[in-house]
């Protein structure tokens, strides 16, 4: 049973990785500069989060979300600095997934690593279906009308038909979007008796990144950088001009469903972050990667959310909270004060801006799929790398053949709180494997180092708070006994968490920064949907079936410490 364990904690050593950056280093182009990961980075963060939503979490927080969006920015900042040292140290692709290799062993690295399939997947389907719809609304702006069975999903227009059949009430008392989703359900072709509704450009979309990213990273970066700029000038100009509409007014109250309706928006203002750890998979593609990942990270966290924040005030303050429940809420708060031309401004930079977020994605996951297969956690072909563009082509199409699948039927309403808990889940390995990371060697190169806050007393103070200002909320819970709501058996883990945390903070004197950037993720999953965390479940027990089934056999790292029990036998 010991060796049994001993061999699903098997970590990766520093002289394990510094080989392997010695042997893959000549796989990949290197390319990327401080400024390219910069962009990378804004390109990954800023797209259907601030084009969409940011309606949602406004609708429901009210002009409080503009807190939320810097408190969840404090906790990506925690996540980046634990990113950026482990980048620093070890210039390999892979990102959380090799990080917790080097921290906690083999076992904690697969399930990371298929956390992040999950989130790589799910949010480029996400990214997909809303550059779908920005697109569409385009084209219908160019009085361009594609049939409506080829622009949504069957879920949503079975729903939307079904709910107008069942109302009996006539059909200009519904919305446009459900009317949309009927007359797609309704017009529909049929084949073997089953109604043909595909979500078409969202579909092509990915394949058309797909290939993009597959001629290479010096291509992927230059598109990337053009849309960056051009996304960046429209959001400057979109503050800029909203602020002379803006009616403070409009921003009293400043939360007015209180607290819980700012925390309701949780999911939608942590996804409009992800994706800035995606940089940390094209490590090897860095020119200079100790230095220059920490610092593009940290760059582009930084300038998406001064631009979240702006946005965010600028929505609230152009029109009521109540009016931005809409799938295009920059758009549509232009329609309101009549600048028609900048709505269309506005679509285009969206489809621009999701297309960017849609090609940093589609480089990631497939380094991610590229490294567990060098581990042999995967089959060889998945580390494949063509000889003329230099890229993982086999997961690269891979990925994107299953990403442009789901993207046609999926429906995108739970997918967002997908991503979020995979990117969570990640972010607390992350940070927490900081604290087990071993001692940089006397001749390892100066790179980042998280700066070092002694958490003796810090966590213990920061936990005795949050327990006081939640004190009665957690005795009602202790009350209510077998009683207890998923979200509520959360906050009690929540709380357990940070007491253990607590403790090993004031008896071992831990930096307190990753500790920090733990709990905050932790506090930011008990935020997500019973049914997401369900979901989120049964993708890790397929991920544990695949690992036993054929990972751990395959595993070179294990199997290499049988090579060398036998020869010592």
């Amino acid at each position: 049973m010991i060796t049994f364990l001993k061999r699903l904690l098997l970590k990766k050593s520093i002289s394990d990785i510094h080989h392997e950056e010695s042997h893959h280093g000549h796989g990949l182009k290197r390319v990327l500069n401080v400024y390219d990961i910069t962009f990378l980075g804004v390109a990954a963060v800023i797209g259907a989060g601030v084009f969409s939503t940011i309606g949602q979490a406004a609708f429901k927080g009210g002009p409080g979300i503009s807190v939320l969006f810097l408190f969840t920015a404090i906790t990506c900042g925690f996540s980046a600095l634990c990113y950026a040292e482990y980048a620093s140290r070890f210039s390999i692709a892979g990102s959380a997934y090799t990080y917790s290799y080097i921290s906690f062993g083999e076992i904690v690295a697969w399930i990371i690593g298929w956390a992040l399939i999950l989130e790589y997947l799910i949010g480029n389907v996400v990214v997909a279906i809303s550059w779908s719809s920005y697109f569409n609304n385009l084209l219908l702006g160019l009085d361009i009308n594609l049939p409506k069975y080829l622009v949504t999903n069957y879920s949503k227009a079975h729903h939307a038909y079904i709910s107008v059949i069942e109302s009996g009430k006539a059909l200009s008392a519904f919305d446009p979007s459900i009317l949309e989703g009927y007359y797609a359900y309704l017009h529909a072709p049929v084949l073997l008796g089953y109604k043909i509704i595909l979500n078409i450009p969202a579909g092509l979309i990915v394949l058309l990144v797909t290939y993009i990213t597959f001629r290479g990273i010096k291509e992927s970066k230059q598109s990337t950088n053009i849309m960056v700029i051009f996304k960046l000038i429209v959001i400057v100009f979109i503050i800029g001009l909203g602020f002379f509409y803006v009616k403070p007014d409009n921003w009293t109250p400043f939360m007015p469903n209180g607290i819980e309706g700012v925390l309701a928006g949780v999911s939608a203002v942590f996804y409009a972050y992800i994706g800035f750890d995606a940089v940390s998979t094209t490590s090897e593609e860095c020119k200079n990667p100790k230095r220059d990942l920490p610092k593009g990270m940290i760059y582009a966290l930084v300038i998406c959310t001064i631009l979240y924040v702006l946005v965010a005030l600028v929505l609230t303050g152009i029109t009521n909270y109540t009016n931005l429940d809409v799938s295009d809420p920059l758009a549509h708060v232009f329609e309101l004060i009549h600048f028609s031309n900048v709505s269309y401004i506005v679509s285009i930079s969206a489809i621009i801006a999701t297309t960017s977020v849609l090609l940093v994605f589609q480089l990631g996951q497939p380094r991610i799929w590229m490294t567990m297969s060098r581990d042999g956690l995967l089959p060889k072909q998945f580390s494949k790398i063509h000889k003329k563009y230099q890229t993982p082509y086999f997961s690269n199409f891979l990925c994107g053949a299953a990403t442009a699948i789901f993207a046609l039927f999926a429906d995108s309403s739970i997918m967002t709180e997908l991503t979020s808990i995979g990117t969570l889940f990640a972010f607390v390995l992350v940070c927490l494997g900081v604290l087990y990371l071993p001692k940089r060697p006397t001749n390892e190169i100066k790179g980042f180092r998280i700066p070092v806050f002694n958490g003796k007393f810090i966590i213990v103070a920061i936990t005795m708070v949050y327990i006081y200002f939640n004190l009665e909320h957690i005795e009602s819970i202790f009350r209510k006994g077998n009683d207890l709501l998923f979200d509520e058996v959360l906050q009690l883990l929540f709380v357990l968490c940070a007491l253990i945390a607590s403790f090993f903070s004031f008896k071992f004197n831990l930096n307190a920064i990753p500790i920090i950037g733990t709990l905050s993720c932790l506090y930011l999953m008990t935020e997500i949907p019973p049914i997401s965390w369900l979901i989120f479940l049964i993708w890790i027990s397929i991920g544990l079936t695949i690992y036993f089934g054929y990972s751990k056999k395959h595993s070179h790292l294990n199997n290499s410490l049988k090579l060398s029990k036998k020869n010592e036998g």
